[in-house]
This record gives structure tokens, sequence and C-alpha cells, in this order.
């Protein structure tokens, strides 16, 4: 069987419609007449042969076949938008938009300066950086959001590429004035949120070591981490390049760091990169093989 003449519109009328609590509100954020909206859900449903749409009251509710259709729909819609970014471009390297999205410490001391040297090299490629913890940058990847990510060892995907940039040595930092004892006495802890790669890294060194590893108070940003250890709030576990900068550098409970964690470059394998996606990424790895 061959679906013929879905269009583009009609695709972003059911993922409005689905994801927006009223009909209304759907077509306000399509910017089009709620009568237009409903002409377009009818032919896409005749398109289909589906009941999408069912009636409750004055409501149009989804039914399970909508509801499936619209997840169908929005992976369609990100990968057109990737499409269209890619021949963009591609059109001659030199134009179009790169998304990127790397943890906080990569893009505050790591990378920065490459991504400035890279716009003023390029001034007409325009370069969109997202700051995200590594789980969430993968998902962004996988879904089309970003073109390229740099995270924290990410797990094998037979659908990502893997570069690992740079390992980055990880320390405990204990509040000031505190005397350190042994690793049973280290705590309460300040740490990354539950679900993040570095925390997991920290928790299975530190529990390897004889530390217990309560944390009492989350952040995903190191900065703020810092700031509570200088606070007393607690003890943390930090890349030296967070924790040690000023004003209010930290200083090592321990000369020898607890873990370490490797930056990783990661793409889709499914992605055609750009020439000025492969431009960046190679600066990226020259700027960490040589930094």
């Amino acid at each position: 069987m061959q679906l013929v003449g879905v269009t583009v519109a009609q695709l972003e009328y059911l993922v409005a419609a689905t994801s927006q609590p009223r009909w209304s509100d759907a077509a306000n954020t399509l910017g089009v007449t709620p009568s237009a909206l409903s002409q377009g859900i009818a032919e896409i449903e005749r398109k289909l042969g589906v009941t999408l749409f069912s009636r409750d009251g004055r409501r149009r509710v989804a039914t399970s076949d909508g509801v499936a259709a619209a997840k169908h729909a929005e992976r369609i819609l990100n990968e057109v938008g990737e499409l269209t970014r890619w021949a963009e471009q591609t059109r001659s390297g030199s134009t179009g938009t790169i998304t990127i999205g790397m943890i906080d410490t990569a893009a505050m001391h790591h990378f920065g300066d490459v991504l400035r040297r890279f716009g003023v090299d390029r001034p007409d490629v325009r370069v969109q950086l997202l700051v995200h913890p590594s789980n969430q940058l993968l998902s962004m990847l996988l879904n089309g959001t970003c073109d390229v990510v740099v995270a924290v060892e990410p797990d094998p995907d037979p659908r990502l590429r893997l570069d690992p940039l740079l390992v980055e040595t990880l320390h405990v930092y204990a509040p000031p004035g505190q005397p350190v004892g042994p690793p049973e006495r280290w705590g309460p802890w300040v740490g990354f949120p539950s679900g993040s790669r570095t925390r997991a890294v920290i928790a299975r060194e530190l529990r390897r070591s004889g530390a217990s590893y309560d944390v009492v108070t989350e952040s995903s940003q190191p900065a703020v981490l810092r700031e509570m250890v200088r606070l007393a709030m607690g003890w943390a576990v930090l890349a030296a390049i967070d924790a040690e900068r000023e004003p209010n550098a930290l200083k090592r409970a321990l000369d020898t760091p607890i873990a370490e964690r490797t930056l990783t470059l990661v793409s889709r394998h499914d992605r055609v990169a750009s020439p000025a996606l492969m431009a960046l990424t190679n600066a990226l790895k020259d700027h960490a093989s040589t930094g």
C-alpha cells in the first residue's frame, strides 16, 4: 500500500492538535483558523483511512490511533527538518545552521574558544549552542534537535558514532577548614542529579574507595556545586577545571584524583555531515588532541 499526498502542513496539524489542550490553541500555534485545522485533519484522516479524533461533548479528543499517528508525524517532521538543515549547509559549506550540544564544562571551559574561532572564520554559518546534561543531549541528538553533541561516556549504540575527545580527572573537595579523615567519614555530599552519567562514575569510585555517597543536594551546574562546597553545605567530586577556578577556588582534599570521565563527541551514523559540520567537528578534535 502506498501513502500518497500527505503534506508536511497536514502532519504539523496532526502534531499540534494532539499536543495542545484545545482545538483553538492548536490553531493559534499554527497560525491558522480552527476551520482550516478541521479541514486539514479531515483530509489526513481521509488519506490515511483512520479515525484520528473523536467527539467528547464539544471537544475533539485524539483516539489511540491519533496518538500513534502523531508520534509518527513528529518523527517525520524531525527528519524533514534535518533534511532542510543539511540542504542549507551543503549548498556551499559556508552557510546554514549547525546545532551543537555540550555539557556545561565542555561549553564553558574546553571548547568555547573553538566555537568563537569557527564563527569568525565562517561568519555565514550560524552555530547554535545548547547546554544540557549528557542524557538530555543524547536524546536531542537522536530526535534530530542537535547535529552533534559533546557528552560524558555514552553507552554503545549502533545508531551513534563515538569519538573520545579528552579525559578529565575528578577530585574530592571538602568544605574549607574541614578535616579530610578516612573515606568512611567523608560527606555528606552535594552532587549531580540522579541519572547523571558523571554521578554514576563518581558513586562507583567513591564506594570502591570505602566512602558512602549520600547526596543531600543536587545541581547539574558545576559552578553551583562548587559554591555549595564553599558554603559548607557538603562535599563534592568535581573536575579540577570547574572547582579550582578563581574566584573562590576550592582546594583538593586529596592529591590524587578519585575518578576520571571521558568527554566524547557523539554523532549519528545515519546523518550525512555537511562540509561546515565536518569542519567544526574536526576543529573540536584538533583542539582536544593539542590542548
